[in-house]
């Protein structure tokens, strides 16, 4: 199938996006940091280090799972086919929403994207108030909240969650979505290269751990968000403490937005891959 000039234009722009992924330069202190987190895990036997990132794999596959498998999965899925009907009537499954134009497809992707920055947002800000439950669930919501995100922006593309094949990808867009800029240009490399082996080669014959190293980021900077929360609670303006919900809801919008960028970049980059024949 032939691209249209817009379908041209957003390739472009997504190249030059790319370009600054690789043209990141790292500072003295990032630099510093991964020595740091290196020398920390190399203290570690190999065999509890695999135990750690294994069990890291496995709780996110089976919270991906629970996800897909909801009622509310499927309720967003109708809602999804709905909005895609009012563009053309003859849109009747997810697989039929890849026959749209690229931007009636970012469009349902960004109201998605949308809707779980604002969850996120209310989530930080609930956990800003400094209790104890809401702070210890924070970390289990942020995932639930950018995993769902990720999975409805890859069902508004036209491609289902439901298989083994659609699991993975998102968990490895999600991934990817968290590392560091600095290290974001070899995951990003990493899927497209699975995009160029093919579903059935790479997600069926192979096992690949999906966290590394460079994923110990998100719980650290979710620690240091913690801390500032509970230093901040205390300090309360008219009975509220506006400081650390301030800090909460806006550490998880920009997290959420981190990874809702991303993952329309994929897919659009996928989308135009697949249009133009290369895969």
């Amino acid at each position: 199938m032939d691209w249209t000039k817009r379908d041209e234009q957003i390739w472009e722009d997504l190249q030059e996006w790319r370009q600054t992924l690789f043209e990141y330069e790292t500072t003295d202190i990032e630099n510093a940091y991964d020595k740091w987190v290196e020398q920390a895990f190399s203290l570690l036997p190999d065999s509890l280090q695999i135990q750690f990132f294994d069990k890291l794999d496995g709780w996110l596959f089976h919270l991906n799972s629970l996800l897909r498998e909801s009622q509310l999965q499927t309720d967003a899925e109708e809602r999804i086919l709905r909005t895609a009907r009012s563009m053309d009537g003859g849109i009747e499954t997810l697989e039929d929403l890849r026959n749209l134009s690229i931007d009636q497809l970012t469009f349902l992707a960004e109201q998605q994207a949308a809707r779980h920055r604002l969850y996120s947002f209310a989530q930080g800000g609930m956990t800003g108030s400094g209790k104890v439950v809401l702070v210890g669930s924070d970390l289990v919501g942020m995932a639930v909240i950018n995993l769902r995100a990720v999975q409805l922006m890859a069902m508004s593309f036209g491609y289902s969650v439901q298989s083994p094949v659609g699991l993975l990808e998102t968990l490895k867009v999600f991934h990817t979505a968290t590392m560091p800029e600095r290290l974001k240009m070899f995951g990003w490399e990493d899927l497209i290269n699975d995009l160029q082996k093919g579903d059935e080669q790479f997600y069926y014959h192979e096992h690949e751990r999906i966290t590394d190293f460079s994923w110990v980021d998100e719980p650290l900077k979710h620690l240091l968000k913690v801390s500032l929360i509970l230093m901040l609670s205390k300090k309360k303006v008219s009975g509220l403490p506006l400081a650390s919900m301030a800090v909460g809801a806006g550490v998880n919008y920009k997290t959420t937005r981190k990874i809702t960028d991303f993952t329309l970049k994929y897919y659009q980059y996928k989308h135009l891959l697949i249009k133009s024949g290369d895969i």
